[in-house]
């Protein structure tokens, strides 16, 4: 009689349709290893199954990109034998259920994603999205957050420079964070991941495997029960010093000619890195489990293959470097084992106490696992079920100086010193700007170029239409890897959605993609790698809450001369002040419409791909010329929000001589920048709109019937996080 029943499939995530795929690919039914080895595979999580057909449209090429998505992180060339490799992933689940290792551990995985392929990592960033701060468990979860990536990122000696961090009533039940790492390496030194060589051996490094994450990547393929407190085994724990030590052995072992192939062991553990190395070299694998080094007691083959311990990489090294590979990695006191070999045979099969406990052929678990075209709405179907009211009439302002302290005070614009504070930002005395710019910039040591970061997405613009709102993302990171002066080169990105199985959320991811894919390929900024993270969504919190939908965006660009970058801050009284780009007033989807009339109404504002790279291009020909003195774009709470920050910046304040009325102070119509200049009359041109809308001076911020001093705008932006933290 068989051990594995209709509920042990169901436990295991796996729909009767796939258990039946299961059977036809083993000619059997499995034993438990094997069926816990295909659940973990055709998850979500692993398998991409509803999502990969999609992806597919995504252009992922330029000249620049030596290596796309795919691989551990994409790479691209950033000049003089260098590449930068980086790639954005989340921890949404885990650190929902245990805020402080479920943010520690994503901070871990993406650093092993950057360093396997060779790179020293460079700089951190995140981007973070929770509920209502006055919902009873907030607190806690942003606190837990925060400290888990700090303590991780700042034990592992990497700078955490910038990110983002929103509140929506939305992510009650299901918060996100999504961690980017970004790393530079020598171009003709990049490793992958593909296992191959008949006999070379395979060997597992670093910490012992333990219990903990069994099932994590199942765990983070379901949306939330009311039972999120008992999945708490499925989180992974971290110990930065352990990481600190894997990626000094790993990068001394690379130094030597001993590597084949690497991986990390990320989500599903042993099971996936020695799938994956095995289906990328097209060949198989044959693992010993009693040579796995393991921390407990008893472990049996299937807590082995389905643990996430965090810490652990996987490698195929020539043959007779094992014990030049084994010294290096007991120096660093790292544990080191060979725990297989490369076989010719298609399948993994593993031993344990010299019997056969799994043999399954890799087709069917990688290449050939589920692939899903789930229906989904259309557009227009999608808004009529998202029912977003029209704008209509909007109130005028009474007083925009009071919405301007109002917004500046609200939690998606409060100033984040608590939260960066808590991160080590000059660790490698690289970084050059953190949070509070537009974008990160990190110098590439030893040299005189820097590397241009940005993580951004608008949710609220998303839900209204995902096409614009998967534009607009992309779009905002090419824009503040402008506004430092650097080159936009290409991004990574982290697609947090709901139940792919509802055709309006199918339809948000299949629109985000379509609008994301039209912008990269517009701003000549492709896509070299990412992460799809669905099922974020929780019955806990009554009726079933979905995320919004939140395709984050990390971008990175290259800036030649990093004595030419750029900042937001104001630098000397009397300077002109240019608003480039057009201001039509749009109040649709608008920060100020939420926060000062309470209404989510109005349609997200358009994209015009062509304008944003006519003025993105602009503006970093004027900071190359040295025209321009200070430059933002404006985003969240539009043109008085982005001028009331470069005053917050510099302490310096601005007379504007036209700013108009609610539509205009605070519309977010996209492609704009606002610049100063003291040549002013150098910096028009052609076909750019270009205004002029007051000089720089004096200690307010103040336009024609309203005054506001810097004074009482940092004493608004700085009250939420502080007043917060304190209650």
């Amino acid at each position: 009689m068989s051990q594995i029943t209709a509920e042990i499939v169901a436990a295991h995530g796996l729909s009767e349709e796939e258990y039946a795929r299961v059977l036809h690919a083993l000619g059997r039914e499995p034993n438990m290893v094997e069926l816990g080895i295909f659940s973990v595979m055709w998850s979500e999580h692993c398998s991409y199954k509803s999502s990969r057909i999609h992806l597919k449209k995504l252009p992922t090429e330029a000249p620049w990109v030596i290596c796309g998505p795919g691989e551990n992180a994409g790479v691209i060339d950033i000049g003089d034998g260098q590449a930068a490799i980086f790639k954005m992933e989340s921890h949404n689940h885990p650190s929902y259920i245990e805020p402080y290792q479920g943010a520690a551990t994503g901070v871990g995985g993406i650093l092993r994603d950057v360093f396997t392929m060779g790179a020293r990592p460079v700089a951190n960033m995140n981007a973070l999205r929770f509920g209502r701060p006055d919902h009873p468990k907030m607190k806690h979860l942003v606190q837990g957050v925060v400290a888990g990536i700090g303590g991780y990122g700042n034990c592992v000696g990497v700078p955490t420079v910038g990110g983002e961090t929103n509140f929506h009533p939305a992510y009650d039940g299901n918060i996100l964070v999504n961690a980017m790492t970004v790393g530079v390496a020598d171009a003709d030194k990049i490793f992958y991941s593909a296992a191959t060589g008949l006999g070379n051996p395979i060997v597992y490094v670093g910490s012992k495997t333990g219990r903990d994450g069994i099932h994590g990547a199942t765990m983070a393929s379901a949306d939330f029960g009311e039972d999120s407190e008992a999945k708490r085994p499925t989180v992974q724990v971290g110990d930065p010093f352990t990481e600190k030590l894997l990626i000094e052995a790993c990068l001394e072992l690379m130094a030597t000619d001993a590597i084949v192939a690497i991986q990390d062991m990320g989500a599903a553990g042993l099971t996936s890195s020695s799938v994956e190395m095995a289906t990328n070299g097209k060949a198989g694998i044959v693992l010993n489990m009693d040579k796995v080094p393991c921390r407990e007691e008893g472990m049996t083959p299937y807590e082995m293959m389905l643990s996430e311990s965090q810490e652990r990489m996987l490698m195929v090294l020539k043959p007779g470097k094992e014990a030049m590979a084994e010294a290096i990695f007991k120096k660093w006191e790292l544990d080191f084992a060979v725990i297989g070999e490369v076989t010719d045979t298609g399948h993994m099969v593993l031993t344990f106490q010299g019997e056969t406990v799994c043999d399954i052929p890799l087709g069917p678990l990688a290449e050939d696992a589920p692939l899903y075209d789930r229906p989904h709405l259309s557009l227009d179907e999608y808004k009529a079920w998202a029912n977003v009211a029209p704008l209509g009439n909007v109130p005028a302002s009474t007083d925009l100086g009071a919405d301007l302290v109002k917004l500046i005070g609200s939690p998606d614009l409060a100033n984040r010193r608590w939260i960066f504070e808590q991160y080590d930002s000059q660790v490698g005395a690289d970084t050059l700007q953190k949070s509070g710019g537009d974008a990160a910039v990190v110098r590439i040591h030893g040299t005189d170029k820097a590397l241009a970061i940005s993580t951004d997405c608008t949710p609220r613009y998303c839900f209204a239409d995902p096409y614009e709102g998967g534009k607009q993302a992309v779009a905002e990171t090419f824009r503040n890897i402008c506004a430092v002066g650097a080159t936009p080169l290409a991004i990574t990105n982290c697609l947090n959605f709901a139940n792919p199985q509802r055709p309006e959320i199918m339809a948000q991811i299949v629109e985000a993609l379509n609008g994301m894919g039209d912008a990269c390929r517009a701003l000549d900024y492709p896509i070299v790698s990412g992460n799809v993270s669905l099922y974020n969504e929780s019955k806990a919190t009554g009726g079933g809450s979905a995320i919004l939908p939140t395709p984050a965006i990390g971008g990175v660009g290259l800036m030649l001369d990093h004595e030419k970058m750029a900042t937001v801050a104001f630098k000397a009284e009397g300077e002109a002040i240019f608003v480039i780009g057009q201001s039509n007033g749009h109040l649709g989807q608008s920060l100020w419409l939420r926060e000062i009339h309470g209404r989510e109404d109005g349609e997200a504002p358009k994209v015009d791909l062509a304008a944003e790279r006519r003025h993105g291009e602009f503006i970093r020909e004027l900071i190359a010329d040295g025209k321009v003195t200070a430059v933002h774009d404006v985003s969240d709470g539009g043109l008085l929000v982005a001028l009331a920050e470069m005053a917050l910046a510099s302490n310096i304040g601005c007379q504007l001589e036209e700013i108009g009325d609610h539509f205009t102070a605070f519309g977010e119509d996209q492609g704009r920048y606002i610049v100063t200049s003291t040549v002013a009359d150098q910096i028009q041109a052609a076909g750019i709109p270009m205004t002029r809308i007051g000089t720089t001076g004096g200690t307010s911020v103040k336009g024609p019937g309203f005054d506001v001093a810097i004074d009482t705008l940092r004493e608004a932006n700085e009250a939420f996080f502080r007043d917060w933290m304190e209650a």
